[in-house]
């Protein structure tokens, strides 16, 4: 790939108003493993190599199964998720394609609260933003260690 801005360096100022929200979500009343599968879920569907290793690196950190991390791009397929997260799985799909149905907000709200909702629907735009961003400007995938940013 052809070298690119290196946006940590010359777009600071720009990405540093985006680590509030990540913030902000780490005191979220979501549980912190469903936020890092979906996010996880968000980077496979976007194709961010550099966002599929960190949060793949951070997910196994805290706990989470190789079994579940693998199969999560076939979740529908398999039995080994809670209704909770197929409901944030479904969420976080038609949010991330820009077609949320009433029929998938149905049934994600009868899984999360309303603040647990907007809580969700934050770390999903916010992960399409960082996975844009990675895009556009990419990382070396593999370099990331966990607990870089905090």
């Amino acid at each position: 790939m052809e070298n690119r801005i290196n946006i940590h360096v010359k777009g600071q100022e720009a990405i540093k108003t985006l680590y509030p929200v990540g913030g902000y979500l780490k005191k979220s009343p979501l549980e912190q493993s469903l936020i890092e599968l979906v996010l996880f879920r968000v980077s496979q569907i976007n194709k961010c190599a550099y966002c599929l290793d960190m949060h793949y690196k951070d997910a196994r950190h805290k706990g989470e199964t190789e079994q579940r991390l693998y199969g999560l791009s076939a979740w529908r397929e398999t039995s080994y998720y809670t209704n909770r997260e197929r409901a944030a799985f479904a969420w976080a799909e038609a949010l991330t394609a820009c077609d949320v149905t009433d029929s998938v907000y149905n049934e994600t709200a009868k899984e999360f609260s309303e603040q647990e909702l907007i809580d969700l629907t934050l770390a999903v735009t916010n992960i399409n933003t960082w996975n844009r961003i990675n895009l556009a400007f990419p990382n070396e995938p593999g370099t990331y260690k966990v607990g870089l940013f905090g």
